[in-house]
């Protein structure tokens, strides 16, 4: 069986500080795997902070605070979109506030690097086309969700 490599890009913001990236891209990794992703894909992940997840929150979904994590899938169908030979399919962004996980993780008991592999899981998802707007998309997401945690063997009680 071939691996499939992906393009995973990890950026920490200068102000959030030094960061170890690499569980971040190993979550990205393992839900692609997970969601058999058979093309090659490649993801952002950006690692910021309350502020700018304030002022993406409310220019982006019109809601005034801070959040945990933002999802922007690529929804621009560019010359390349339909999966020219050689390039990989561009998935979006995933931005995580660093201020929330930390609080996160606290709360729930786990380290930051399991709550920041999370809600990259969580994030890829959403890219991936899931959502929890209600009920039953919710519990199809979660059900994904801690599939991918147990793989990573990460024991995070999932938020209701």
């Amino acid at each position: 069986m071939m691996t499939i490599k992906h393009q995973i890009d990890v950026h920490v913001e200068e102000q959030v500080g030094a960061l170890e990236t690499q569980p971040v891209a190993q979550a990205v990794e393992a839900t692609l795997a997970q969601q058999r992703v058979a093309e090659t894909c490649e993801i952002v992940v950006v690692i910021s902070d309350d502020a700018a997840l304030h002022t993406l929150n409310l220019r982006f979904r019109g809601v005034d605070r801070p959040t945990d994590v933002l999802a922007f899938a690529d929804d621009t169908r560019g010359p390349y979109a339909g999966g020219v030979s050689g390039f990989p399919r561009y998935l979006g962004d995933v931005v995580i506030s660093i201020d929330r996980a930390r609080e996160q993780a606290a709360s729930a008991g786990g380290t930051l690097a399991e709550e920041l592999q999370l809600l990259t899981v969580h994030g890829v998802l959403h890219l991936l086309g899931y959502d929890h707007a209600d009920a039953e998309d919710k519990a199809l997401m979660w059900g994904a969700q801690a599939a991918i945690l147990a793989a990573l063997d990460i024991q995070l009680a999932l938020p209701e």
